[in-house]
């Protein structure tokens, strides 16, 4: 069972239609072509240059980092690259919100044209795709907000769930220490969920409309939306795991399968729940009613999570890593994510290369993939709640040690992951079937949000009578130290299960700063174990190879981290040229299906562009 939900949640999604069209990006287009005819044109302001020799795909600096990097060659992008000329960027003069469902970024668009400030609309926005995106989207799950004000001042919120007050170590082996299916699907597999107070918190803070007119779309939508192809496909992928709770089953199957695209959905029993919280905010979910009914659903399925666990659920503020990058700043979300220190090393790490080989080359992909190989090492044997572990950040986020890593870099082979050693602690990451948004409004504060119930419909269990889904967070945490989790995953004691302690993430919610201190950039992505790749290669694409922010987010992606020692590569994103020159230099390589679904918003002289990624069904909207 195990194998089977870990390949359900690796089948290639649909692309749903957006709501709202933006005009094709001609870059992208044009890459196609120029592609078809042998290779495509460099991007704006990039000088074509002869390929760097094999035995030097980059130079390291010796001193002070240049501005831009110097890329050699043109990008190499497949000439039917499937996701060329499937990206509708939208611009807005005003402001902008891209997330994961069209009615949901439209949701958060009314709010800020009506008033509202970022932060309104992220809990609006937070609500809506609890109905829109069952998936992923939560109420019962968890998540992180990294938020910069007008002012400049950036905070970030940790809502991540804990594990319950009777959580063990060893809770999830059998006699034999192997692993059970415990933490995946079913009652056990949840931690204590955040996100209404974490959305609550951020709205007490920095939010400025009533907070019930937040949440009333959210209970519009729950009464009866119409159900797209992408969800519809999403509930049919499931429909095993969901069937096999009756809650689950009567809210999104009709006879074992998926309702079909265009069927009004309707959800009455999350709608009564949006209600109890729009009038009575976290405390009838932590205190009142709903807790009651999240124990009641706990003591039928042998659950953990009592009501002395949701009383004491707290969301944190925390300081948010920061970082630089040929002269942009980087602001990302801190341990109980690993997303940003992870990020900030590959960062560090390319930074030092003033020359660049060509996008899609086999020495660019083979320099970040030996920068993510390093700091994934150090993610998964380092990093963990910072409650409960001891974490050595300024030494990970520092140049001189990106300078050491850099170092141990080869110039034309790979350099295989050391074999694990418990001691040393791998950890692991979220599911796949976490769900990104950014906002930036009329004042130009912006929010960066990602949110996850980890695996796709997280435990399967709806709360009977509430209508929502509970995650299956608690399989983040180390079950069994050396053995893989359900995404190949190996796992250590920084991460190991202890009562009311926060499992590790790889959500990156990230802020970018252009070299003048200017609001540039607002991304994230779901993805587990590929969040943190996927981030960063949005962010180099538009910094190095200067491409538009459309471009970014569609170019083909890869991921790198530690163990398994594999480069895996989005299925036709690479030529074969480069794929027999990566195997020459010693890379086992593994195709798979897309990789993240990234939301993001970038400043252009033409206003705000949001880009919702082709990969999946999302949708950006603006005024």
């Amino acid at each position: 069972m195990r194998e089977l939900v870990a390949a359900k949640l690796g089948v290639d999604r649909g692309l749903g239609q957006r709501a709202e069209l933006g005009v094709r990006c001609p870059l992208v287009l044009a890459l196609a072509f120029l592609a078809a005819c042998g290779g495509a044109n460099p991007a704006p302001e990039t000088t074509p240059a002869a390929a760097a020799p094999a035995r030097a795909p980059g130079r390291a600096h010796g001193g002070a980092v240049r501005a831009d990097a110097v890329v050699t060659g043109r990008p190499i992008v497949p000439a039917d690259w499937q996701f060329s000329d499937k990206v509708a960027p939208v611009t807005a003069a005003h402001a902008m919100v891209v997330s994961a469902h069209p009615l949901a970024s439209q949701v958060g668009r009314d709010i800020l044209r009506g008033g509202g400030n970022a932060i309104d609309a992220a809990v609006a926005v937070g609500f809506a795709l609890t109905v829109v995106l069952p998936e992923a989207g939560n109420i019962g799950g968890g998540g992180f907000i990294v938020y910069r004000d007008a002012t400049g001042r950036v905070r970030a919120l940790d809502y991540r769930e804990t594990a319950p007050g009777h959580a063990a170590h060893d809770m999830y082996l059998d006699s034999s220490g192997h692993l059970t299916e415990a933490s995946l699907t079913g009652h056990l597999a949840s931690g204590v969920p955040g996100s209404v107070a974490g959305l609550y918190e951020a709205w007490k803070t920095y939010g400025r409309l009533p907070w019930p007119k937040l949440v009333a779309p959210a209970i519009t939508l729950a009464e009866g939306h119409v159900l797209d192809a992408y969800r519809s496909r999403s509930i049919e992928a499931e429909a095993e795991r969901l069937a096999q709770f009756p809650a689950s089953r009567r809210q999104f199957l009709v006879n074992g399968h998926a309702p079909p695209a265009g069927t009004m959905f309707r959800q009455p029993d999350l709608a009564r729940t949006l209600r109890l919280i729009a009038d009575s905010g976290p405390d009838v979910f932590y205190r009142g009613q709903i807790a009651d009914s999240i124990v009641a659903e706990m003591q039928r399925g042998h659950g953990l999570i009592t009501k002395n666990d949701l009383k004491g659920y707290r969301a944190k503020w925390r300081t948010p890593i920061q970082t630089t990058y040929r002269g942009y700043t980087i602001y990302s979300m801190p341990p109980s994510s690993s997303g940003g220190v992870t990020m900030a090393e590959i960062l560090n790490i390319m930074e030092g290369f003033d020359t660049l080989p060509a996008f899609g080359s086999a020495h660019y992909l083979h320099l970040e993939a030996e920068a993510m190989r390093r700091a994934f090492m150090d993610r998964n044997r380092w990093l963990g709640d910072p409650d409960f572990v001891r974490m050595p950040l300024e030494r990970l986020l520092s140049k001189s040690y990106a300078a050491e890593l850099r170092a141990q870099i080869l110039p034309d082979r790979a350099t295989p992951t050391p074999p694990f050693q418990a001691s040393e602690g791998w950890g692991e990451d979220e599911g796949t079937e976490t769900t990104h948004y950014s906002i930036v409004d009329a004042d130009g504060n912006a929010a960066s949000i990602t949110t996850t119930l980890n695996g796709g419909f997280g435990s399967a269990v709806t709360v009977q009578g509430a209508g929502f889904l509970l995650n299956n967070e608690m399989d983040d945490f180390t079950g069994a130290p050396g053995q893989p989790n359900q995404y190949g995953l190996i796992q250590g004691e920084a991460n190991a299960i202890a009562p009311k302690k926060r499992m590790l993430s790889a959500m990156t919610p990230s802020i970018v700063l252009d070299r003048n201190g200017n609001l540039f950039m607002v991304v994230g992505t779901p993805g587990g174990p590929t969040i943190i790749n996927s981030v960063y290669e949005v962010i180099v694409n538009v910094i190095d190879h200067k491409m538009t922010l459309a471009d970014a987010v569609a170019a083909p992606r890869i991921n790198q981290q530690a163990l398994p020692d594999v480069i895996f590569l989005e299925r036709g994103g690479l030529t074969p040229a480069t794929l027999d020159s990566l195997k020459a230099m010693g890379y086992k390589l593994q195709e798979r299906g897309r990789q993240g679904d990234v939301q993001a918003i970038q400043q252009t002289a033409a206003g705000w562009v949001g880009v919702a990624d082709p990969r999946h069904g999302g949708g950006a909207s603006g005024y």
